[in-house]
């Protein structure tokens, strides 16, 4: 069967009161990773419930391919989707083996074609040696590994994933997701996959949904988020930020670490200005021309293995607090004074605004 697009559109589902996903439109074309991030109780479970038929559409349409799957007048049972469902408790079953585990969704083929199906999964997947063991002889990264393999197995039109590796261990999921990644690549299947751990999305996905209170703030590539969030909800999503408050004057904004320009922001415009930790540099000495940072002192100074993070105040009285993330160990002294400076182009500026 040729791999399909999943495609939603306009989709809306209501738990009584709870607006849960409010009027998404979202695509995922054959061999492409979307995941769907946000905080906890945004809306993403409940849209890929929505996607799987496992939450009735209320609104909206969802397609596969050309093939309507729900319209409001058709609606097509979980089970005649084609989709494959990959959850965090894995849902293996305990009185069958590996391969009879990954066998189980195979009907209405040949014995033959079953094996040979079965036999090339636990191939792909690197569990041959597992093949007559069961469940609950297999660490968290094998159970995760059958799971994923009985849902490639059927050849299914879409793959859809809720937090598939949140219950491995961080060493264990670096190894895990990179696997399943290959593994759903190769096969060329559209993969909607959802996560809270934003650093999990920039990794395995192609393109990344971020939502807010059942909408989708932004969708793009990976760094696309990352260096041009949308709006200041989805840059502090992806990482920590310093926050500062100011007014347009003459097209840019004053912060505690100097003048930011607003590209075409309006003067008067009240205004929200975010600079990641990582985007700031710290040295010990005041430099010269467009070099110079603002004077600060150390407040705290924590080494984190990859990186310290530096803790500063800015000014005197009401002092502003500031983080700076640093490679390597760099740890000076409480109350050492120092110098910050911006990373050229590492501002976003935003005015304040509400979720919908």
């Amino acid at each position: 069967m040729k791999n399909q697009s999943l495609n939603l559109e306009h989709v809306s589902h209501r738990f009584g009161n709870l607006l849960a996903v409010d009027d998404v439109t979202l695509s995922v074309e054959p061999g492409e990773i979307v995941c769907l991030v946000g905080p906890s109780g945004c809306g993403k479970s409940t849209l890929l419930r929505v996607a799987a038929g496992l939450e009735p559409l209320q609104q909206g349409r969802v397609s596969i391919g050309s093939d309507t799957m729900a319209d409001g007048s058709v609606t097509v049972p979980p089970e005649q989707r084609n989709v494959g469902l990959v959850f965090q408790d894995f849902a293996l079953f305990p009185h069958l083996s590996v391969r009879d585990n990954i066998a189980f969704g195979l009907r209405d083929v040949s014995s033959a074609d079953k094996r040979a199906r079965t036999e090339r999964a636990l191939d792909r997947t690197g569990l041959q040696r597992w093949a007559d063991t069961f469940p609950h002889e297999l660490s968290g990264g094998q159970q995760q590994r059958v799971a994923l393999a009985r849902a490639i197995v059927p050849r299914p039109r879409v793959v859809l994933l809720d937090e598939p590796f949140s219950g491995l261990d961080a060493q264990l999921r670096h190894q895990v997701r990179d696997g399943a990644a290959e593994i759903l690549r190769e096969s060329g299947v559209a993969t909607l996959m959802v996560t809270h751990d934003s650093e999990e999305a920039m990794y395995i996905a192609d393109r990344i949904a971020v939502m807010q209170e059942g909408g989708i703030r932004q969708v793009g590539p990976p760094d696309d988020i990352y260096l041009h969030p949308a709006d200041a909800f989805v840059a502090a999503f992806f990482g920590d930020v310093n926050r500062f408050r100011g007014t347009v004057l003459m097209a840019s904004v004053d912060t505690p670490l100097g003048s930011v320009g607003t590209n075409g922001i309006a003067d008067g415009t009240e205004v929200e200005v975010l600079m990641r930790p990582e985007a700031l540099e710290l040295t010990a000495s005041q430099l010269e021309g467009e070099a110079a940072g603002t004077a600060a002192t150390v407040e705290s100074a924590r080494f984190l293995g990859r990186t310290s993070l530096i803790e500063v105040t800015i000014g005197e009285g009401e002092a502003n607090p500031v983080r700076i993330r640093v490679a390597g160990r760099q740890l000076p002294a409480k109350g050492t004074r120092v110098f910050v400076r911006q990373i050229r182009d590492q501002a976003f500026i935003f005015a304040p605004s509400h979720p919908k």
